[in-house]
């Protein structure tokens, strides 16, 4: 398991999903301070050795509802947006001070499932996620509970997790649970259920062991396996481990009893394999010679090089790319929507921001965004 494990400590931006029975003593409804200040430290080690790290938490109900003075009983919908509103604040300001006291700089992103399905509030989540790594600071995202209803929440903080990493490029997807990882029965039933080291493929028969497994205190084993599902989809590698120890990132690396689902393709490969055979054209867009020979060596697209721009598109959705002759080269998500594409293109990056009125980015399709198309 050695070489498995060093995937946490090889990954270059990770995300760790804690769930509300790790973070919120259950019976009384406090947070539990030394486990996040433990956890704190772990994520500030990660840090020091220059990898990035996303949490995805829960607990704002579960912190809100000891406020407000709500009993241990099913909660209403408002009732529970109620529980939430007041516990995002007390989660954010616990978050900002553990992560302070490590040197770490704390951001809170809140997010509803519409902001990873919508193509613009996709962007502007991934953009503004990567903006926060980039100045060195931790995201803390939860589901934004407070205005969430049935029809745009995830349901759980485990699919939420695994869509911010395939939003963001994770190599790597941690799940803290309360359990060890996969096995093949119920633990605490079934005394010849083992624990399964490592998947590479979600069958059928691992359905059918998450489903004999039972719930784990929070979204249950199937939907860590959805979740599963969704990362190795995106090229991330996931892991599942039991976070009811202090230091729980480290007890993985050691080679602590995990179950570790193995991605097949890197996310920079899957990110380019859905852009390229996944995503409708939407618009045209014409380059010039130049612009051809750059593309091929690896370059973005500059409006400097785009001729003409044809059909209804707007940020953020794919778009073909063809040279003077009608031959298409590539595909790419567009950075401007067809009116601001019109307007910019054959003009230099600097000139953007007098032409359209506002600083836009510098490539009409970056080249994480772009695919070229063989032959």
């Amino acid at each position: 398991m050695a070489a498995v494990n060093a995937r946490l400590a090889d990954a270059r931006r990770v995300v760790v999903k804690i769930g509300s029975a790790l973070l919120v003593e259950p019976h009384e409804g406090v947070l539990r301070r030394d486990w996040l200040e433990a956890l704190a430290r772990d994520i500030a080690r990660l840090r020091e050795r220059g990898q990035e790290v996303v949490i995805v938490s829960s607990g704002a109900i579960a912190l809100g509802r000891r406020y407000l003075g709500i009993k241990r009983r099913a909660l209403k919908l408002e009732e529970s947006q109620a529980s939430a509103a007041v516990g995002q604040v007390a989660l954010a300001h616990a978050y900002r001070q553990v992560l302070a006291d490590c040197g770490n700089v704390a951001a809170q992103v809140l997010l509803t499932l519409n902001d990873t399905e919508e193509r613009r509030r996709y962007l502007n989540a991934r953009n503004t996620i990567a903006t926060l790594l980039r100045l060195g600071a931790v995201p803390v995202i939860n589901e934004n509970d407070t205005v969430a209803t049935s029809e745009i929440r995830y349901g759980d903080n485990d699919r939420l997790a695994a869509r911010v990493a395939g939003m963001i490029s994770a190599d790597c997807l941690v799940l803290l649970s309360n359990v060890d990882g996969l096995y093949t029965g119920d633990p605490s039933h079934d005394r010849s259920a083992r624990l399964i080291g490592e998947v590479r493929e979600i069958t059928p028969e691992i359905e059918a062991m998450a489903g004999a497994a039972g719930a784990d205190g929070s979204g249950g084993m199937v939907t860590k396996i959805e979740a599963a599902r969704i990362a190795l989809g995106a090229g991330a590698d996931m892991v599942i481990a039991s976070g009811e120890v202090a230091y729980p990132l480290s007890r993985i690396e050691a080679g602590g009893a995990c179950t570790w689902f193995i991605a097949s393709a890197t996310p920079r490969a899957a990110r380019k394999r859905w852009i390229a055979g996944t995503l409708v054209p939407c618009g045209r867009l014409t380059v010039d010679d130049g612009a051809v020979a750059a593309l091929k060596a690896g370059k973005s697209l500059l409006p400097a090089g785009v001729v003409q721009v044809e059909g209804n598109f707007s940020r953020g959705d794919a778009v073909s790319v063809v040279d003077t002759r009608g031959i298409e080269i590539a595909r790419g998500l567009s950075a401007y929507d067809h009116g601001d594409a019109v307007s910019i293109i054959g003009h230099k990056s600097r000139e953007i921001e007098q032409i359209l009125g506002y600083r836009g980015r510098d490539e009409m399709i970056h080249r994480d965004d772009l695919v070229l198309l063989k032959g």
